[in-house]
């Protein structure tokens, strides 16, 4: 009975589990993890099925727009499917791109769908009711994590794609586009740094086209003053649509900073800002815009210029600077406002680069040579000016080939006819004086400022010797001249080298030649001391002498009269001399000793008075001959000569002069 009782007890218990697990299965109980949430599918509905769309709005059978967050949830058994699917997480500093399957079609001009209303992914139902478009949305997904319904949603991020596959089609679709976006950066925000002076250019490609003729898409949005149309440098899609924003490459540009653009809606080029250096000017040539006044005047006939911001030559140049310009509305050609040098010369080119083309000018000299004359011509232009530069040439390489390379080898070439190849040479500074002043004028008609010409040597051409000797010869004469200068130079510091050396030697002496010229000066003294003495000494003599000569005079007088009277007495001078003769003979023989009658007698001849006899017996005839010829005569005195006579008279009177002038000087002194 016991075990009667027990066998029904078990298959009672059994029941009871097996009732359980059938309520269990049947209760529709879902449980649904924290980090997951569950799309509900409705396999069957009183409602039926979902007539338009993709999503039961109205709780037809298909795919529900809410889904099933983390917990325990009950659904009736059999009816629903839940799909559990993880969160879609957004990591930091990253961006989210959705794609939605359900909602309005595209518009003929949309590339994406709008979300001015429709803008919460994670609210189906709402998404759906403010007329949410399929497709590639605008708004992106910044980082996050999001409760989204990946059958209605797609989110497409770096890591991975969160989706709930449906068909093989659609995601090879959803792929492609994941590709495009890797490949535009689109996964991460725009930076732009600073220090990269970098700009960016958009480019978008959603909205309405471009007018006809028009490039570039004006700024819109950003630069008014109503705030609902900011779309905020394009991160904003539908604000910047709202505001009149058209697709195609925009004139505004994105400067530093970082920007979270949905990369399926514009892209971004990175180019290196405009900047214009210290010595330059920047005139802007702009591509779109409206078309200004022209602002040239009615005399100018080379184009027009603009104001800035209108389409055309701007008519203020852009100064040194940084400048976020965008390079495809507008060019900037750079001018340099420093004074610049070119150069007609195929061996040498300028920092600018404009005369790379240039070579030397081609000449014809008045004595037919052909030289090759180089030159460089400094020119420098009005930072004012530049836009008329640029406005009638385009750039300035193109206004020195195209215009100032043939005008100033015509004007060169006339100057080489009117010159001989030495006058070209030597007159060279003329030449470049004479060029200045005539080619300025010429330049001023192009609005350039001509500062100087210099013109270079004349070269030969290749081949072309006689030129070259006529140089050498130049050189050479040259050289020696050098050669007389540097000798005339050497000479002259020779002679300074004397001086100095004089000077020196003087300076070392000085104190001998100070002596020296004191002892001159003391000599001086002394020499006219003695020689005032001298005159004194000398003086004095003369007067001696003049006395002694006046008493010699006196002393002769008296012994001439005396020995005149004397003469006289004897009876004539014969006889004073004879007496002379014998006073002498007479002395002479008593000085000698000698017998006056000689020992031993000798005569010559046959008698003893045939020879001339002794010399004293001559004398002693003589004289006694003379005697008594006299005294036999008896005749008076002899008479004076008429000359003696007149040289005693006049030594009479001189006597007499002589005693009245002695007797006048007393009398002087005393008066």
């Amino acid at each position: 009975m016991q075990f009667q009782f027990l066998l029904p007890l078990a298959t009672v218990a059994l029941i009871v589990i097996m009732i359980t697990l059938i309520i269990l299965l049947l209760s529709g109980i879902r449980i649904i993890p924290n980090n997951r949430v569950g799309i509900v599918e409705k396999k069957f509905s009183g409602n039926g099925s979902v007539r338009s769309g993709f999503i039961a709005l109205n709780g037809e059978a298909g795919f529900q727009p809410q889904v099933l967050r983390g917990g325990v949830h009950y659904l009736t058994p059999l009816q629903y499917t839940v799909h559990v699917v993880p969160l879609v997480t957004i990591p930091q500093g990253k961006i989210g791109y959705v794609f939605a399957r359900d909602g309005l079609m595209l518009h003929s001009t949309q590339t994406l769908a709008s979300n001015l209303s429709a803008h919460d992914f994670q609210d189906v139902v709402g998404f759906l009711k403010n007329r949410g478009q399929r497709g590639p949305q605008r708004q992106i997904l910044r980082e996050g994590t999001y409760a989204i319904n990946l059958v209605q949603f797609i989110v497409i991020t770096e890591e991975r794609i969160f989706y709930l596959p449906i068909n093989r089609d659609e995601m090879q679709i959803i792929q492609n586009m994941a590709t495009v976006i890797a490949d535009r950066n689109g996964f991460t925000p725009l930076v732009i740094k600073d220090s990269d002076d970098l700009i960016g250019i958009v480019t978008v490609h959603d909205g309405p086209s471009l007018p006809q003729g028009e490039i570039i898409a004006p700024i819109r949005g950003d630069d008014a003053s109503d705030r609902e149309v900011y779309h905020n440098n394009f991160q904003d899609v539908d604000r910047f649509l709202l505001a009149g924003g058209m697709r195609g490459r925009q004139l505004q540009v994105l400067v530093e900073g970082t920007y979270f653009i949905n990369r399926l809606f514009a892209t971004v080029e990175l180019v290196r800002k405009t900047i214009i250096d210290v010595g330059n000017v920047g005139v802007v040539i702009f591509y779109t815009g409206n078309i200004g006044e022209d602002l040239s005047g009615a005399d100018y006939k080379h184009g027009e210029l603009v104001r800035k911001g209108n389409r055309g030559v701007w008519d203020e140049p852009m100064l040194p600077g940084k400048y976020a310009l965008n390079i495809y509305a507008a060019r900037v050609v750079t001018v340099p406002t420093t004074n610049f040098i070119l150069k007609w010369n195929r061996g040498e080119v300028g920092a600018h680069r404009f005369d790379e083309n240039l070579s030397e000018v081609s000449m014809i000299t008045k004595d037919a040579f052909e030289p090759l004359l180089p030159l460089s011509v400094v020119v420098h232009i009005d930072y004012r000016k530049a836009p008329l530069v640029i406005q009638r040439f385009g750039d300035v390489k193109r206004l020195v080939e195209q215009t100032l390379d043939p005008m100033v080898a015509a004007y060169f070439k006339n100057i080489g006819q009117t010159r001989t190849l030495i006058q070209l040479i030597q007159e060279r500074s003329e030449v470049q004086k004479i060029a200045s002043g005539e080619m300025k004028e010429k330049f001023a008609h192009y609005n350039l400022e001509l500062e100087e010409v210099l013109i270079g040597t004349p070269t030969a051409a290749k081949g072309d010797t006689q030129i070259e000797t006529i140089l050498t010869q130049l050189r050479q004469r040259q050289i020696a001249e050098e050669k007389i200068e540097t000798y005339q130079r050497q000479e002259r510091a020779a002679i300074q080298e004397r001086m100095l050396r004089e000077a020196e030697a003087r300076a070392e002496k000085q104190t001998r030649i100070t002596e020296s010229e004191l002892n001159i000066a003391i000599q001086t003294n002394q020499g006219k001391a003695d020689y005032q003495r001298a005159l004194q000494q000398a003086a004095q003599i003369r007067a001696m002498a003049e006395a002694e000569a006046e008493k010699a005079a006196r002393i002769g007088i008296g012994q001439a009269l005396a020995i005149d009277e004397q003469v006289r007495a004897y009876g004539g001078p014969q006889y004073q001399v004879m007496q002379q003769v014998m006073n002498r003979f007479a002395e002479a023989v008593q000085a000698s000793g000698v017998d006056l009658v000689p020992r031993v007698a000798i005569t010559g001849g046959a008698g003893g008075n045939n020879g001339s006899g002794n010399l004293m017996e001559g004398l002693m005839a003589m004289l006694l001959s003379d005697r008594m010829g006299v005294a036999l005569n008896n005749m008076p005195s002899t008479p004076r000569s008429p000359e003696a006579e007149a040289m005693r008279q006049q030594i009479l009177q001189g006597m007499a002069k002589s005693e009245k002038e002695k007797d006048e000087k007393p009398a002087n002194r005393k008066s």
